[in-house]
């Protein structure tokens, strides 16, 4: 009897134990988890940030014929951060992202027509912006896909 009652009190410690083990491995794992989603919200927000800052400014360049500037290094840094968190889909089309927007940038501002020297109407602007807005609307639904389970995505896109 006594053997009985020291074999169901080891049990029962030893099974509580294990509990505690496992459930602090459940915490510990959900906590990394929301922890690497807020890093990749924060580092997505960025991202937009500095296209919709950049892109603005642009186009007011262009509609008051004025020289712009921006700082092209915040722009590296914010691809740099958001690779170290964006899932393998997601970084896909950051990069696809950032090539429509380098060759959005060879037609707005590196050849030919610039600000300064020969501006794009509205309606021209808008024409060189579509590459850019089409590969936002492909990340934005990679984000939306990695982080949810919104698999439609959006058809269209908002802001930028």
């Amino acid at each position: 009897m006594v053997l009985e009652s020291l074999v169901t009190t080891v049990a029962g410690a030893l099974l509580a134990t294990v509990g505690v083990l496992v459930g602090g491995a459940v915490t510990r794992r959900a906590q990394d988890q929301q922890w690497i989603r807020d890093q990749q919200l924060a580092a997505y927000q960025e991202l937009f940030s500095h296209y919709a800052k950049f892109t603005m400014e642009l186009r007011r360049a262009h509609g008051d014929g004025r020289g712009w500037d921006y700082d092209w290094g915040e722009w590296s840094a914010a691809l740099l951060r958001v690779s170290l968190v964006a899932p393998r889909e997601v970084a896909t089309e950051i990069d696809n992202f950032g090539r429509a927007i380098n060759s959005f940038l060879d037609q707005v501002e590196r050849g030919e027509r610039t600000p300064l020297r020969n501006p794009l109407s509205p309606e021209e602007f808008e024409v060189a912006r579509q590459a850019p807005a089409l590969a936002q609307v492909k990340l934005v639904n990679a984000i939306r896909r990695s982080l949810s389970d919104d698999h439609q995505g959006l058809p269209f896109g908002i802001g930028g």
